[in-house]
């Protein structure tokens, strides 16, 4: 006999629920499949679990969306910093800026080398380090880089950090959204359960394959295992006689 497994996902749970409250509420007073309560109840839970599926949907859609342009403002932070740094190095090898003052910088006086810039913790590092240096040289008398001005870079690393925190902030809707959602799957299942088992009661007494297809027309979802020999009509007729 095939056996039967509880859904593993929220579409096959939302499935479920919808195709046993269909079918049972065309059902006989006198000939219940589903008591009323329990497919009051269903309905009710229903409700709120689409409601928050569908929540979770769009803010998740919101987040990706949102995600797609932030690794562009990314990509801009990256390159400008390490434009900035690159710039700086030269014009140091050149000997317009002493090396000693690479430590305004937080760069290696004796290094020409673009720091690790592929974390965005290292972008925050660095950029903030690049300007306060910039900009700290320059109030001493220093002549400022161009081509980035450091203007620009920090334009586009002010750009990445309100991005960054804009983009944790659909990371936190989605997660709260998903927390709720998998908060309503066990009750759901509760729900399903109690379902199939009054569905698989009421036929019962059904022959196998009859008994099987009338509860999989409710919504009950059954498995063969491995080389199991799948239940056909015939089944039924061996039984009857």
């Amino acid at each position: 006999m095939p056996y039967r497994r509880l859904p593993n996902t929220d579409q096959a749970r939302y499935r479920a629920l919808k195709t046993a409250i269909g079918k049972a509420l065309n059902q006989d007073f006198n000939n219940q499949i589903v008591s009323f309560s329990t497919l009051h109840n269903a309905e009710s839970y229903l409700n709120i679990f689409e409601k928050q599926m569908r929540q979770y949907q769009q803010t998740l859609e919101r987040q990706v969306n949102a995600n797609k342009h932030y690794q562009q403002i990314v990509h801009n932070a990256r390159m400008y910093i390490s434009h900035f740094i690159k710039v700086f190095n030269l014009t140091v090898i050149r000997g317009e800026i002493k090396k000693k003052y690479k430590r305004l910088y937080q760069l290696d006086p004796d290094s020409n080398t673009v720091p690790d810039l592929g974390t965005e913790a290292a972008l925050l590092k660095w950029g903030k380090a690049i300007i306060d240096g910039e900009g700290e040289r320059v109030r001493n008398g220093g002549m400022p880089i161009y081509n980035p001005v450091i203007a620009k870079v920090k334009i586009h690393f002010d750009t990445f950090k309100e991005y960054k925190m804009s983009q944790k902030l659909h990371q936190q809707a989605t997660n709260r959204n998903l927390e709720e959602l998998a908060a309503l799957r066990k009750q759901g299942d509760e729900l399903i359960l109690d379902i199939w088992n009054q569905i698989e009661t009421k036929f019962k007494d059904e022959p196998p394959y009859t008994r099987v297809e009338k509860c999989k027309k409710y919504g009950v979802v059954y498995y063969y295992r491995k080389g199991e020999k799948e239940l056909t009509p015939e089944d039924d007729l061996v039984k009857t006689i």
